[in-house]
């Protein structure tokens, strides 16, 4: 390998170390939100409340938006990741509350 390839590989080396650990955040912070939802669907199963609250998922959407274009992140990417997000735990709310009849 030349100085440059060494010298990019260890660059290479660091950027990936930071994205595996990245990665680990978000897993870790997307099950620790999941905990939540799960206990938000089983309130809304025991209350007899909608799985979905179309109100609430907009303004959500929204405001990951903006959050997105603060962040440099493309708020299309956003919405997308929110909305997939979002139909899974009405998903898990739909499970919880077919569970419980």
């Amino acid at each position: 390998m030349t100085p440059d390839q060494i010298k990019a590989a260890e660059i290479l080396k660091g950027h990936r170390e930071s994205i595996d650990r990245l990665d680990s955040i978000l897993t870790y912070t997307l099950g620790e939100r999941f905990k939540h939802t799960q206990a938000v669907g089983k309130l809304k199963a025991e209350h007899n409340l909608p799985a979905s609250d179309p109100a609430r998922e907009a303004k959500q959407i929204a405001r990951l938006e903006e959050l997105a274009q603060k962040a440099d992140l493309d708020p299309a990417f956003a919405k997308k990741f929110l909305n997939f997000i979002i139909g899974e735990v009405i998903r898990h709310h739909d499970i919880i509350k077919n569970d419980g009849q």
